[in-house]
């Protein structure tokens, strides 16, 4: 069974919105390593909309300008991209095709698709990412958390809905103090008081 697995730049406040703005000072090679084993080893990505959009503006002619960058935006160009929208949508990228029906059983059945070693990476995308977590169909969260506060924007899990228990399968410090955080999905903690907390404090 293939995993659905996401990467998003995170502030240290939760703001995942316009990373563009924020996080390229960030940017270094330990970071680009880490991208490289994630979404340049994919070879299908599963995007929002306006991920999609911002991608295919971009890439596409990184690719053609051959530059320092173009292998990587090779790599996206040459995967299979699912695009999740509400309309239907005119592609001009290659290898691009629309989610069919429902977005929790289209995942589904990609999940059961052959390739068990190679996950199915999301970039992005927060709205699938939130609605994939409710479903219990995302198997790993990729934060790398930056150190800075950003203060406006969308943050990753909204207000008002039921908490989310993750835990924590690796974690890495890069030179620039961004952490590079990989979350599973977790079962509730189960409940618990100060009255059990305070066994655990230190006896002076």
């Amino acid at each position: 069974m293939r995993k659905i697995k996401a990467q998003l730049f995170i502030s240290l406040d939760g703001v995942v919105e316009a990373p563009d703005q924020w996080h390229f000072p960030y940017f270094n090679e330990e970071m680009g390593a880490a991208v490289d084993a994630t979404l340049g080893r994919a070879d299908t990505l599963l995007l929002g909309r306006r991920t999609y959009d911002s991608f295919a503006g971009a890439w596409p002619e990184r690719e053609a300008a051959g530059g320092e960058d173009a292998p990587f935006a090779k790599v996206l160009g040459d995967a299979r991209k699912i695009v999740v929208s509400k309309g239907p949508y005119d592609f001009t990228w290659r290898n691009s095709e629309l989610l069919v029906g429902d977005l929790a059983t289209a995942v589904a059945a990609l999940k059961n698709e052959p390739g068990a070693d190679t996950p199915v990476w999301i970039s992005g995308s927060v709205s699938v990412v939130r609605q994939l977590v409710a479903a219990g169909l995302l198997d790993e969260l990729n934060l790398l958390l930056h150190p800075i506060a950003v203060r406006t924007g969308m943050r990753l899990f909204e207000e008002d809905a039921p908490p989310i228990p993750l835990e924590l399968v690796s974690a890495e410090t890069f030179r620039t103090g961004v952490l590079n955080l990989f979350y599973a999905v977790a079962t509730a903690p189960g409940e618990g008081t100060y009255e059990d907390a305070k066994t655990h404090l230190p006896q002076h």
